[in-house]
């Protein structure tokens, strides 16, 4: 358990201090386009992965289905430039905000063929109680 000191110091310092330990060694991570604000995928990173995104300026995540770290765009050519790296008050979740370097980062595709620009392209329809598809927002 976390003392008021040491809940401060987290939540006040200007020390990295990411709390990897509270997720089996994982964060959430929301990606973000910089320039619309749209939000684009929520994925997870370890520290292997953060710091190879700082190293490379490119977002790179900890693949939770492959077991394996993975940099957006290795193989769709359509990689994420990180602009900046917001950190929440704990410590324990952080936000890419990025520039598309590509089309997206979804790997679904729209009714036209293209790989949709954000893995949220579905709400939830609350009269009707079902998911509808929203616009791409390109």
């Amino acid at each position: 358990m976390l003392i008021a000191k040491e809940i401060n110091e987290l939540e006040e310092s200007l020390l990295i201090n990411l709390q990897f330990n509270k997720r089996d060694g994982l964060l959430p991570v929301a990606v973000q386009e910089t320039t619309t604000g749209q939000l684009l995928m929520l994925a997870s990173v370890n520290k292997e992965a953060l710091s190879k995104t700082l190293k490379i300026k490119k977002a790179t995540f900890w693949s939770t289905s492959r077991k394996k770290l993975w940099t957006k765009g290795e193989t769709s050519g359509d990689f994420l430039s990180i602009d900046r790296i917001l950190i929440d008050c704990d410590q324990d979740a952080i936000v890419y905000q990025v520039t598309l370097l590509g089309d997206g980062v979804c790997h679904t595709y729209n009714e036209k063929g293209k790989h949709r620009k954000a893995c949220f392209y579905r709400e939830i329809d609350m009269d009707q109680n079902k998911l509808k598809f929203i616009d791409d927002m390109k």
